[in-house]
């Protein structure tokens, strides 16, 4: 463990082994943090904040400040980090309200670049990435492999599906399905998002089910109900085509088109 004489941490905080902490930085009390994690100088963590081994939180990024929410009261709520995370410059994350999950999490894996906002009730998969000045607003949940672009903003209550792309300074305000590319403001879907899904090793008839589903969906006449029947009766059943279908399906604020 490595911990710079000018840090303050809290006497509660529980410190796993080679944890190092560099100058200025503030650990408040009932924060946990993984054995390996490095955390730079002038980095401020909040109470009731749990972060993962091995994780990286460069300079002057602050975790678990209370949400910017006119309905919270001050009740005990969590931010909930995992391990291998790297969190850039300026970095903020929010703790939750007690509204639905009641609490805000950050997964496994994943890169959040420099200035991006984490609000309240937000939740973060694996292996994401958030590009630099990337905002969330509160209550929005990201699946895992996403990419989400540089200055780009996301309204509250919005779902980002899994291995989609956003394009810079986008606005998102309805729902990104999953494996889709969107940009724009507000942001519209630009097809699948094949580059990512060939890196990702996706299966060609994979590929081809799900060029298959969008093409239905999002290029045919049919009403949304008859096209996603349609996608189930006709392209091969594979567990990427279900989760398509099922995201659209249950979407409350309705998808990009």
């Amino acid at each position: 463990m490595s911990i710079h004489p000018t840090a303050i941490i809290a006497s509660d905080a529980l410190i796993g082994e080679d944890v190092e902490i560099g100058p200025y930085t503030v650990i408040g009390p009932r924060v946990s943090i993984g054995r390996g994690t490095k955390i730079g100088p002038h980095v401020v963590i909040e109470s009731l904040t749990e972060i993962g081994e091995n994780c990286r939180i460069m300079q002057f990024a602050a975790i678990g400040a209370p949400p910017q929410d006119l309905k919270f009261r001050g009740e005990e709520t969590k931010v909930i980090i995992g391990n291998n995370n790297t969190i850039r410059e300026f970095v903020t994350i929010h703790r939750s309200t007690q509204a639905d999950i009641g609490v805000t999490i950050v997964g496994d894996n994943n890169l959040i670049m420099a200035y991006c906002h984490i609000a309240h009730n937000c939740k973060l998969g694996n292996n994401i990435v958030m590009s630099n000045g990337v905002n969330l607003a509160g209550h929005i949940e990201v699946e895992d492999y996403a990419t989400i672009g540089g200055l780009t903003g996301i309204h509250q209550f919005t779902k980002i599906g899994a291995h989609c792309m956003i394009g810079g300074c986008s606005a998102v305000t309805k729902d990104v399905p999953p494996y889709c590319l969107a940009s724009g403001n507000h942001a519209h879907l630009y097809g699948l998002n094949l580059i990512g899904l060939k890196r990702r090793h996706f299966p060609s008839e994979v590929i081809q089910a799900l060029k298959a589903a969008y093409r239905i969906v999002f290029r045919s006449n049919l009403i949304l109900e008859d096209a996603l029947l349609r996608v189930k009766n006709d392209v091969p059943d594979f567990p990427e085509v279900r989760h398509f279908i099922s995201f659209i399906k249950n979407s409350n604020r309705g998808v990009c088109r």
